[in-house]
């Protein structure tokens, strides 16, 4: 667990690259549309990370048990599908109504920052708006819970203890993680959890929180692509993710402008 206390200059980095990819993502966003390619918000999310010498660290980063490496810059997920969208393969039209996850982790200085966010396309209905606040909301609740002394069950409890009144399923099966010297480090951070369980969390350790909602059950499944989770009934998902810095005060967000 010593590997994910992150150096003060290992921290300096993050924060550089982190508000960075935090504009990245927000122009990505703000190119979503009717009408609008997936492939399209893909080749902007690279050259935009490209343009400020960086590098887009999912593409060509193989998780353990993927089958294959990552083919894109950007993760993009509509609508029923949860997270890790391929948005260069069998490319979507985006349609009036939709929502769309991005999730991007960007490689600055040889350091790694990830943020997602859940945007529409056009104009949503009430419950899709609905789904979107919720979820925009247990990410920042997690956040709060995030501090030296706290556990991870304790950012996972609060999560679920916000989301349980709202009926939402909790996706179990995916987490938040570590991440810094590389994308996926330790420890998961579930989005439910038992309070004072789990990891201890120490000042300077970063974390990436990012609770995922879906509309009904929680249970998710994996297309035959090797990557992209959908919900199991077809319902919305949406998802919110930051990465936190763990200080003996408030947390620090590192992904913001």
């Amino acid at each position: 667990m010593k590997g994910n206390i992150k150096t003060s200059a290992d921290i300096e980095k993050m924060r550089a690259g982190g508000k960075r990819l935090a504009r990245i993502v927000r122009l990505v966003g703000e190119a979503v549309q009717p009408g609008v390619s997936t492939v399209t918000l893909n080749e902007l999310a690279e050259r935009l990370i490209r343009e400020g010498g960086d590098e887009p660290s999912l593409l060509g980063y193989t998780p353990t048990g993927a089958p294959r490496p990552y083919p894109a810059a950007i993760c993009i997920s509509v609508n029923d599908e949860v997270v890790h969208g391929i948005p260069n393969e069998d490319p979507k039209i985006l349609r009036e109504g939709d929502i769309v996850g991005l999730d991007c982790v960007l490689t600055h200085q040889g350091r790694m920052t990830d943020t997602a966010i859940t945007v529409p396309v056009g104009s949503i209905d009430a419950k899709a708006q609905k789904l979107i606040a919720v979820t925009r909301e247990a990410l920042n609740v997690g956040i709060q819970a995030a501090h030296a002394g706290n556990h991870v069950g304790d950012i996972g409890h609060a999560i679920e203890t916000f989301v349980k009144p709202h009926g939402y399923g909790i996706v179990y099966e995916l987490c938040g993680h570590g991440v810094g010297y590389a994308v996926h480090e330790a420890p998961q951070v579930p989005n439910v959890g038992t309070p004072k369980t789990g990891v201890k969390l120490r000042s300077g350790m970063v974390l990436a929180l990012e609770p995922m909602l879906n509309a009904g059950a929680p249970e998710v499944k994996l297309s035959s692509d090797g990557y992209t989770f959908s919900t199991v009934d077809g319902s919305l998902s949406a998802h919110f993710e930051h990465t936190i810095l763990i200080t003996d005060k408030a947390p620090e967000i590192l992904t913001v402008e």
